[in-house]
């Protein structure tokens, strides 16, 4: 593990996001769009919905359930595939008002070169997310984010629950950032069965306010995230030491999201 950690990212890039709030993956869709209920001049960037090197398909148990303070959502990130979103999207990117970073979702090391190499030198896309898997262990979160290393800053996602156990990995030679993804729950369904999925809504704050704390008490930059519905909760993950907050669900609230300063 030492081996690999001295070894870990050989090429660092500081991400600077001004005004410092940006869109989860997958509250917005592939690119920026002045059409757009949500005002993106209140965003210092713009984040697409996870992109997978091949197509998927919707989850075959899609759903979104309810629960005190939240909701729980599964839906099996469908996407066209990495050609395709780059076909139909690569010229608004190069138009967009805001920086673009894409989100990648990758389940295997091997799908991550490929894709990489498709995306550099394209005009408008200021940085690479990339998604570990929810069951990744660190060590195989290395390999695949070693090989992510190229021209674009990259931001690794990493499950909440463990983001301190990532950050200390990772904090020899850490990455451009590190950010949050949701944290996963199940709620009962029809029959008392109980559904599996991202969990979203104020509920979460609490946990991703403990989470962000233990990442920057490492030193790795921290794009915070989880359960944010109030300017106040931004200005506490900033005043932690955060260089950015993504916005959620709170992002379908309109009336929440218009409402801040």
């Amino acid at each position: 593990m030492d081996e690999l950690k001295l070894d870990f990212l050989t090429t660092k890039y500081d991400l600077e996001i001004t005004p410092p709030l940006m869109n989860a993956a997958g509250t917005l869709g592939f690119t920026p769009r002045s059409t757009s209920m949500v005002n993106i001049d209140r965003l210092g960037a713009f984040i697409t919905n996870p992109v997978s090197l091949y197509p998927r398909t919707p989850a075959k148990t899609r759903t979104s359930h309810p629960y005190p303070g939240g909701f729980l959502l599964h839906s099996g990130y469908p996407n066209p595939g990495l050609r395709a979103v780059i076909r139909k999207y690569h010229a608004s990117w190069a138009q967009s008002p805001l920086p673009v970073i894409i989100h990648l979702l990758v389940s295997q090391v091997e799908d991550v070169q490929p894709m990489v190499a498709n995306l550099e030198g394209r005009p408008g896309l200021s940085g690479i997310e990339i998604g570990v898997p929810p069951d990744c262990e660190p060590l195989q979160a290395i390999e695949i984010i070693q090989a992510a290393v190229g021209e674009l800053p990259l931001i690794v996602r990493v499950p909440m629950e463990r983001a301190s156990e990532f950050a200390r990995v990772m904090a020899d030679s850490p990455p451009a950032a590190i950010s949050m993804a949701p944290p996963r729950g199940a709620v009962l369904g029809n029959l008392a069965q109980p559904v599996h999925g991202r969990l979203f809504g104020p509920a979460v704050f609490p946990h991703a306010l403990a989470a962000a704390r233990g990442v920057i008490d490492t030193g790795v930059p921290l794009i915070a995230s989880g359960g944010v519905y109030e300017q106040r909760q931004v200005d506490a993950m900033l005043a932690l030491g955060a260089i950015g907050v993504q916005l959620d669900s709170v992002l379908w609230s309109l009336e929440d999201f218009e409402g801040w300063q």
